[in-house]
């Protein structure tokens, strides 16, 4: 039964908006319902007796920042957020999920949970589906979040899958942690922009005994036309007796429409962050104060809004405080932008109690998405349409985050979606292959050269990163030469133009400033001065160089995925690599965590481990061609054992597509049968 006594009182006709209300123990909730973000105890520019002037009835606090800072004794030591920060109405506590999500760079991702490193005094701390709520509990919050995997709206359908059931899996600890807290606790349903995940993880999550159910993963990417379409879909699959809450949305036109689509609770930072930019949100529609044509305007900000700073300040004021940077000018427009939230959230609920949402609804949504019309700006001409640089199938993409990778047209398929190329080769290739230890002679007799395949060169960022880290070992022995291996890699492409075309936009492509990748796209072959380092082009079909290239020791495997270069990703494939590699032992690192392809290098005899995390990924995955000493080290990826078995054996996708029933039947025999699972 839910701890919220949720009450359904209207839905509207025409519409799928709905009235509700809700029981917590600090008092009750109205819907629809926006809540200020008070991230880290505390709304920005606002004071808790100014948000209950306005009538904010629930606030949403961070369990990711408030760990960090103040941490949990402090909350010990007050009993509770409500205490802490003198706020005595509801109070809904993220996981910080999200937060994870946004940090790619410090953190990794397992099953267990996240490890990340702290932005505040850089201490690695662990957040878990068990640890965040208990965090949440020590805060007292009335409504608890469970710990998401977030990844971004756009990502392909086999990430997005994955994550779900991470989620789902995450979602169930969550709940076994809640115990008998009296704290309501919340799902959340994530899918991206993939409308069979949706139904699915709502389907799963509505099975269990949540007290609401929360819309995830979205305004991380897609378009507002997407936004609106996946809130829709979703909603049809949520149960109707318990609040719904679509998470980190938004402006005032994406609240109408969500709440047209049955929606009930909604928290976004835009009001207090485009108060700190100068924004307002009026009835005239949106005013950006810096502009010199309110300096001597007498008007109040919004003459239907009764709010403090309507009532006591002219757009003169205001403007002159935004112009000078003064905080009171923040201030200000975050106590009217919240009271125009508040107002527009009164309104839909008194529409949809009379029975006239739809109306309200049909004049409203050209109203919110106007700007100052008694004041229009005075646009420039328009501006030419620069189209990123391109060269035959590709085109150089700015993430949002702010670095440049390699994006192919045809398939939409961006080299490194989620963190910047350099750091996504390191993490991934050379630290977990621990290289810079690799290259160090062990004894005098220790002079083999050690031979990476760098297959799927694309722009280079994985066959550099190895350089990059041979060099730096080059420099630290600089003295003593000999302590170091020669370093040969070998990196196979079939289509230069990623590498050309970055190379000829080098400035956006940090580890491309050097001359080895110039020279290789001249003559195929580079070599540095000291001769320990050589780096050589296999320019074609990886599969008609397998058995003349020398055998690997380390390989990475990074061609673009299962969906865009399938024979790459088949079991006869690796099957050749393996028996390639014999007698010496070889290790194989990709990015892909597929059940697939995990099953295609089993079929073909290599040992499966799981890897780290990286990107948008929950892990990894590392093969061996023989069990070693050294891959049976205590820092060495954990290999997959019965709980991966008895998974695979639910799977509806257990092996790779396009096999016959003969073929699963072999492939099925290969997996149990495999010594990694029968070993004693």
């Amino acid at each position: 039964m839910s701890r919220l006594n949720f009450t359904l009182e209207k839905e509207s006709l025409g519409s799928k908006a709905r009235a509700a209300r809700f029981q917590t123990a600090h008092g009750e909730v109205r819907t629809p319902v926006f809540m200020p973000v008070g991230t880290q105890a505390t709304v920005k520019n606002m004071t808790v007796e100014s948000l209950k002037t306005l009538d904010a009835q629930v606030l949403l606090a961070n369990t990711y920042h408030l760990l960090l800072r103040p941490g949990p004794a402090v909350f010990k030591k007050f009993g509770g957020i409500h205490r802490f920060m003198n706020w005595d109405r509801p109070v809904l506590t993220d996981s910080g999920g999200f937060q994870i999500f946004s940090l790619p760079e410090s953190r990794v991702m397992t099953e267990a949970g996240a490890q990340f490193r702290s932005y505040v005094d850089g201490e690695v701390h662990f957040l878990s589906p068990e640890s965040s709520i208990e965090m949440q509990r020590t805060i007292g919050s009335d409504i608890m979040m469970v710990l998401d995997q977030c990844i971004p709206s756009t990502a392909s359908h086999e990430q997005t899958e994955a994550a779900m059931h991470l989620t789902h899996r995450w979602a169930e600890r969550s709940l076994r942690a809640r115990g008998d807290s009296p704290q309501a606790l919340f799902g959340i349903v994530q899918g991206a922009c993939h409308a069979d995940l949706r139904k699915r993880s709502a389907e799963f999550l509505r099975a269990l005994p949540f007290d609401g159910l929360a819309i995830g993963g979205l305004a991380v990417g897609e378009t507002h036309e997407q936004r609106y379409a996946f809130a829709d879909l979703t909603t049809n699959h949520l149960p109707k007796d318990l609040p719904r809450y679509l998470m980190g949305v938004g402006t005032p036109i994406d609240i109408l429409e969500a709440v047209h689509r049955g929606v009930d609770m909604f928290d976004c930072i835009i009001p207090t962050q485009l108060a700190q930019r100068g924004t307002a949100f009026t009835s005239h529609g949106r005013l950006h104060c810096r502009r010199s044509v309110y300096k001597f305007s007498e008007e109040p900000l919004d003459a239907t809004c009764n709010c403090s700073t309507c009532r006591d300040h002219p757009r003169a004021y205001i403007h002159h405080l935004i112009k000078a940077d003064e905080t009171l000018g923040w201030q200000l427009l975050a106590i009217h932008n919240i009271a125009f939230y508040q107002r527009l959230m009164a309104e839909m609920r008194a529409a949809i109690l009379a029975g006239e949402f739809l109306s309200y609804y049909n004049r409203q949504r050209p109203e919110l998405g106007r700007t100052d019309e008694d004041n229009p700006a005075v646009h420039p001409a328009p501006a030419r349409i620069k189209r990123p640089p391109q060269l035959g199938d590709y085109e150089v993409h700015q993430s949002p985050q702010g670095f440049n990778s390699i994006r192919q047209l045809s398939s939409g398929e961006v080299m490194h979606s989620v963190s910047a190329p350099e750091e996504e080769a390191n993490r991934l290739y050379i630290e977990q292959s621990r290289l810079a230890a690799r290259l160090r002679r062990r004894d005098e007799n220790d002079t083999q050269p050690l031979v990476i395949w760098d297959v799927g060169l694309g722009a280079a960022s994985n066959a550099m990163a190895a350089l990059h880290c041979a060099e730096r070992e080059l420099t630290a022995t600089a003295n003593n030469p000999a302590a170091l291996r020669p370093l040969h890699i070998v990196s196979f492409e079939r289509d230069l133009d990623p590498l050309k075309l970055a190379a000829r936009h080098a400035a956006r492509f940090p580890h491309l400033r050097h001359g080895a990748p110039h020279e290789l796209l001249k003559h195929e072959h580079w070599n540095h001065a000291s001769g320990l380092i050589d780096w050589r082009l296999y320019h074609g079909d990886f599969l008609e160089f397998i058995e003349a290239a020398p055998p690997p020791d380390v390989i990475f495997y990074d061609p673009f995925s299962a969906k865009t270069d399938a024979p790459l990703w088949q079991t006869e494939v690796f099957a050749r690599i393996h028996r390639h590699c014999q007698p010496r032992p070889a290790e194989l690192y990709t990015y892909s965590a597929s059940t697939a392809v995990r099953v295609a290098l089993l079929s073909a005899g290599f040992y499966v481990a799981e890897g780290i995390g990286t990107g948008p990924k929950a892990t990894t995955t590392v093969a061996y061609t023989q069990l070693s000493d050294r891959n049976k080290a205590a820092y060495a990826p954990r290999l997959l054992g019965a709980e991966w078995l008895a998974r695979w054996r639910r799977s509806d996708s257990k092996h790779p597509p396009g096999l016959s029933d003969e073929q699963k039947a072999i492939a099925a025999q290969h997996i149990e049968g495999h010594p990694q699972f029968v070993r004693p």
